[in-house]
């Protein structure tokens, strides 16, 4: 079903909560672009002051809200940059000169003169960073040591930012840089199966790398 559909339930006020409930998180597995948990977590938090998603189906709508707008920015970005790949293409220019973001790339699109909700981002973090410490750590004793390094850096950059209610220093996001590059580093070329793991900490660490880098998020 598509996204549409699904937001219709959530605004249909003869069905059931636990229902309309079901339907947001189907919207939203249409559209995550923080990863469905950490964007559950972000629409979850905006729809303050009761973020009781199951029972107040005030606050339901007021998630639904805010996924939408995002939505709409995303998909206005979408159109702008079709339009000007078209006007590109007939100039005889092959490449793009402004590349959208990365898909996979958490990202929170916002109209333009605005910033993402500092209180989302945060949420949005904390959710992801109790499930990066939940991760098996490497036993393997040619890599541990090294990995162990990198999983306690990471760990204590998401500590830092979530301390920093989401205002983290520079040295935080210095830090940061260098861990992710570090991680980076460990990847091996094919399907190696450590990669997987380290996979998985860098969407954590590409999470908070944005969030991090938002300069105003209110």
């Amino acid at each position: 079903m598509s996204f549409g559909t699904h937001a219709r339930r959530v605004r249909d006020e003869g069905a059931p909560a636990a229902r309309r409930h079901a339907a947001l998180r189907c919207a939203v597995s249409e559209y995550c672009p923080l990863g469905f948990h950490a964007t559950w977590a972000y629409v979850s938090a905006t729809a303050l002051p009761s973020p009781d998603l199951r029972r107040d189906t005030s606050a339901l709508l007021r998630a639904l809200s805010v996924l939408e707008a995002s939505r709409a920015v995303r998909i206005g970005e979408g159109a702008s940059f079709a339009a000007r790949r078209r006007a590109e293409k007939a100039a005889g220019l092959r490449t793009p000169r402004v590349a959208p973001a990365p898909a996979w790339r958490p990202h929170w699109p916002t109209p333009p003169g605005t910033a993402p909700s500092r209180l989302g981002l945060v949420a949005a973090v904390a959710d992801r960073h109790r499930a990066f410490r939940r991760l098996p750590r490497p036993d393997d004793a040619l890599v541990a040591g090294r990995l162990l390094e990198l999983h306690g850096r990471l760990e204590a950059c998401g500590t830092a930012y979530l301390t920093a209610l989401g205002l983290p220093d520079d040295a935080t996001r210095d830090e940061l840089s260098d861990t992710v590059t570090g991680i980076r580093g460990e990847v091996l070329p094919g399907p190696a199966p450590l990669n997987h793991r380290l996979f998985q900490w860098l969407g954590f660490a590409d999470l908070l790398g944005y969030a991090a880098a938002v300069p105003s998020a209110r």
